[in-house]
């Protein structure tokens, strides 16, 4: 295997944890981080440790032509990519009330943009390899259901969602599967610390919370040539939240 996914967001958490899984299922991965370089780098040189090939991207995902630059690049270089996962995202929460205007425009702009800034240009490559392809958006059960004091991030997340169900129609006769994976509670070191913990565990029936590795197999799964009658779809891993 040859093939190539672009990991956005990869550096650390659930993204660093979807490029190691999908390297050990033999796809060379280009890592990619907003400002988070040396870390990104760990992530490659553990990913040449699996025996696969990884190139560092640096950009961010809310820039449009700063992003279209260095993706076009990058396929020049290297050529179209297989797969593409979209997990950079950020937060901003607070009660709507509260919520200053930078607080939407940021959250919008990265989450919900940068689902455009980073597929558009890649697209036509993607689409002329004339070969199966994948695409994972990492969405949320915010996006599902929304949340108290994310109303910000529950419209990027549910955007992101509404997006790829069209994106999934236009793409399903070139062979390119187009889905979701919409996290629940993950324990990664980004975790909210004023988060309340304890109440949210009451709400999830498995009472505990998901590991990023549980994310990534999902995604690993999907990303399979076995995974190829999937598209348009959100599969929630959330331990039965919703």
């Amino acid at each position: 295997m040859n093939e190539s996914i672009l990991v956005t967001g990869s550096s650390r958490g659930i993204g660093k944890a979807i490029a190691l899984r999908l390297a050990q299922s033999g796809f060379d991965i280009v890592v990619h981080c907003r400002s988070r370089i040396e870390e990104a780098e760990e992530v490659a040189q553990s990913i040449r440790e699996l025996g696969r090939q990884a190139r560092v991207l640096q950009f961010d995902v809310s820039h449009r032509y700063e992003t279209a630059e260095k993706l076009l690049a990058d396929v020049e270089s290297h050529g179209a990519y297989y797969g593409v996962v979209l997990n950079a995202g950020l937060t901003r929460d607070n009660a709507f009330p509260a919520l200053a205007d930078e607080d939407w425009d940021v959250v919008l702009r990265t989450n919900l943009d940068g689902f455009y800034n980073v597929l558009h240009p890649i697209m036509m490559p993607m689409i002329r390899r004339r070969k199966a392809g994948r695409i994972v958006c990492i969405t949320s059960v915010s996006g599902l259901i929304g949340n108290r004091g994310q109303v910000n991030y529950s419209a990027s997340k549910a955007g992101i969602i509404g997006a790829a169900k069209a994106l999934a129609v236009e793409l399903a006769k070139r062979k390119i599967t187009v889905n979701c994976v919409a996290p629940g509670l993950i324990d990664t070191d980004i975790l909210d610390e004023n988060l309340p913990i304890d109440e949210i565990l009451k709400m999830i029936p498995v009472a505990r919370m998901g590991s990023p590795e549980e994310v990534a197999h999902t995604v690993d799964f999907l990303m399979d040539e076995k995974a190829a009658y999937i598209t348009r779809q959100v599969i929630a891993v959330n331990g039965g939240l919703c």
